[in-house]
């Protein structure tokens, strides 16, 4: 039997469908990447998460915050009060930093940096010093700390963009469920 060209062409077009309209955004799927990412965090009271993304889209690292490597999480303090050797203040490296750490060696220049808390000074140094140009955050409860000031003004002086995260969708609901697939 012989199809003529004219034919596929309109059994083509039959069975074409239109593309799903309720994928999340860009931003969406980043800004989860950094909320699964923080749920590594063995922090007890706050668990942080970041997603660096290049100018194409594409994910360069994550980070959440935690010891750095070779740091046993049973060997140092968890807490938020005490002398500075009694807390995590003095031994856990932050998402932001560690995302920019661990994503040696591509160069960040231009990219941009998703993170589920405003990023504090020290980690706001480290976003202009390797080039992000753009900071995408989830929460900022810290917002009247002299810390998060001292970075939105780095980040104002240097040229760094940042805003809000912002979606319609209240969360995503994420299942490991193989019938789910």
């Amino acid at each position: 039997m012989k199809i003529e060209r004219g034919n596929v062409e309109r059994c083509l077009l039959d069975v074409t469908m239109e593309k799903r309209k309720d994928y999340i955004s860009w931003d969406e799927y980043f800004m989860s990447v950094a909320l699964v990412s923080a749920m590594r965090s063995k922090d007890p009271n706050t668990q942080v998460g970041a997603c660096i993304v290049d100018p194409d889209n594409k994910i360069v690292s994550i980070g959440y915050n935690g010891l750095p490597i070779g740091c046993s999480d049973d060997d140092f303090p968890w807490g938020k009060t005490g002398g500075f050797l009694e807390t995590k203040y003095a031994f856990s490296c932050h998402a932001e930093l560690n995302a920019i750490l661990n994503s040696s060696p591509k160069n960040l220049k231009g990219c941009t940096v998703f993170a589920t808390l405003f990023p504090c000074n020290e980690c706001a140094k480290a976003i202009i010093q390797s080039g992000i140009k753009e900071v995408v955050y989830l929460s900022d409860k810290y917002k009247t700390t002299d810390i998060v000031k001292a970075s939105k003004f780095m980040f104002e002086k240097a040229g760094v963009a940042i805003r809000m995260f912002e979606s319609e969708k209240k969360g995503l609901c994420l299942s490991f469920d193989p019938n789910d697939v």
